[in-house]
């Protein structure tokens, strides 16, 4: 991986700064190179041709560091070995000064070292060790190899410590960068943590306002239904039947209240939760299966209790649907059925479902009104509800007035074709 860019700044006018390193890279690469050239050409007396060649090698393996410093070393390391070989001839001889820099000379310590300390900030502190430890090694064995009168001054204890010093470095650089890596991202995980909690908090607390208040009252209902045909004498069968079908939808909804509740409370909403005791009203229903359209005459036949004319009409050859467009269709349905119910009393609703090879189509309409609706306490996520159904599914919802009957119209397409065998959606577990 090449060498990465500083943390950035907090001032937008230091942006500059987290290329710093590569500049300086930069930078020491160009002086270490024109330095070799005068080194290895000039004083060395190898000539300028292979001189310069030496000397461009070394500021190649520079550069190279900054996106391969295991190439990289080996490259540095060799050139400068070579160069070493090459000038023990002209250092045997009687003109070589003897304050002349061998084996390592000062441009080569200097470039080498730039190359130890990026190998040393992206590879394992063994590695590093090996590194610095062949680096510092590589002055006495090219000593012991020279043979005759040398006239030369050594450098090899000053590169020995140098290239301990940047392996040190650069070892205590790539510590400090893990453990802040280390450190932002448990500060991402207890971010996230403590989201989360306060997500289930929140959900607690919502969870303790329905029991509290919409379980409660639906609890009353249930009860007021079943004990009115007592209050009445010889009440009619109409009457009963109203009032129990009152008391089955207050049943239907405490049971789907407690599941909801479940889900709520619930750390992870897929989890098991334990059975409930007491009326089959108020019992958890995570065993429950979620409705389907096998469902559906039953749902028909509530609304149908409830005031409303509804017909249903089925078209196209039915077959096994995936749960989720089979609970996506009912609960649109039942959504659209309830928003009849409160804003168009005494209308007629047709329910129509087109099995097709592609997809379900849901249409449900119904005519205008033939009272004034009486105030509805709904807060209107219904149709938002709906259309993030289909949504999920990768199907579609329009939704608006029939200026010809002035009733409504719902209709959406729910396809089936790649639909996955499951889908989380809201408000089911």
């Amino acid at each position: 991986m090449p060498l990465p860019p500083l943390s950035r700044p907090r001032l937008r006018q230091l942006r500059l700064l987290r290329w710093a390193p590569h500049l300086v890279v930069a930078w020491i690469t160009l002086g270490a190179t024109v330095s070799s050239v005068d080194q290895f050409a000039v004083r060395y007396e190898l000539g300028v041709p292979l001189g310069l060649l030496l000397a461009l090698v070394q500021g190649a393996a520079m550069v190279l560091a900054l996106w391969r410093p295991v190439p990289a070393f080996w490259l540095s390391l060799l050139d400068t070995v070579l160069v070493a070989r090459l000038a023990e001839h002209w250092l045997t001889g009687q003109a070589a000064p003897g304050d002349t820099e061998w084996p390592w000379s000062g441009p080569t310590i200097v470039a080498h070292a730039t190359v130890l300390v990026l190998f040393a900030l992206r590879s394992p502190v063994r590695a590093v060790v090996v590194a610095a430890g062949l680096s510092a090694a590589a002055g006495p064995l090219l000593q012991e190899t020279l043979s005759g009168v040398a006239r030369y001054s050594s450098t090899t204890g000053l590169a020995a410590i140098v290239f301990a010093v940047v392996a040190l470095v650069g070892v205590a650089l790539r510590g400090r960068h893990e453990a802040r890596t280390q450190l932002v991202a448990q500060e991402e995980i207890t971010a996230e943590e403590r989201a989360r909690r306060t997500v289930l908090e929140e959900r607690s607390r919502i969870a303790r306002e329905l029991h509290d208040v919409v379980a409660h009252h639906m609890s009353v209902i249930s009860i007021q239904a079943q004990v009115a045909p007592h209050l009445v004498e010889n009440p009619p069968d109409a009457l009963k039947e109203n009032l129990e079908g009152i008391r089955q939808s207050a049943l239907d909804a405490l049971t789907e209240l407690r599941r909801v509740l479940g889900v709520l409370r619930a750390e992870h909403p897929d989890e098991a939760f334990s059975e409930a005791d007491g009326d089959p009203g108020t019992a958890a229903a995570p065993q429950r299966p979620q409705p389907t359209l096998d469902r559906l005459g039953s749902l028909v036949s509530g609304t149908r209790a409830a005031g409303l004319a509804v017909t249903v009409l089925e078209t196209g050859r039915r077959r096994a649907l995936p749960p989720g467009v089979e609970l996506s269709a009912y609960r649109i349905v039942q959504e659209a059925l309830s928003n009849a119910l409160r804003h168009a009393p005494g209308s007629t609703v047709e329910v129509a479902l087109d099995h097709g090879q592609d997809g379900l189509r849901v249409r449900v309409a119904n005519t205008a009104p033939d009272r004034p609706a009486p105030p509805s306490p709904g807060a209107g996520h219904g149709l938002l509800g709906m259309r993030e159904r289909t949504a999920m599914l990768g199907g579609t919802l329009t939704a608006g007035p029939v200026p010809e009957t002035g009733g409504y119209e719902i209709r959406a397409y729910l396809p089936v074709g790649d639909a996955p065998a499951h889908l989380d959606l809201p408000g089911d577990d």
